[in-house]
């Protein structure tokens, strides 16, 4: 969507409405895009070390990446 810079000054609650439902709007001076409203992307959660360092201590050891590569060269099942 598209509008002209007086239109968004006038109705700027009504675009930021849009945009939180997913729109983007581009803002236009003189027939030019100028600007754009993008929401906002949600703030990342924090990963807690210690819960990660207890899940992978449970977890049971993988072979290294090359003998997967390798098995997977050398097998005709892949």
């Amino acid at each position: 969507m598209s509008v002209n810079l007086a239109d968004a000054k006038a109705h700027l609650s009504e675009l930021v409405d849009r945009v939180e439902a997913g729109d983007s709007i581009d803002i236009t001076r003189r027939g030019k895009p100028v600007a754009r409203l993008t929401a906002v992307a949600p703030p990342r959660k924090q990963i807690d070390a210690g819960l990660l360092q207890a899940l992978t201590a449970t977890m049971p050891p993988q072979a290294p990446a090359a003998d997967l590569v390798r098995a997977m060269r050398d097998d005709d099942r892949y």
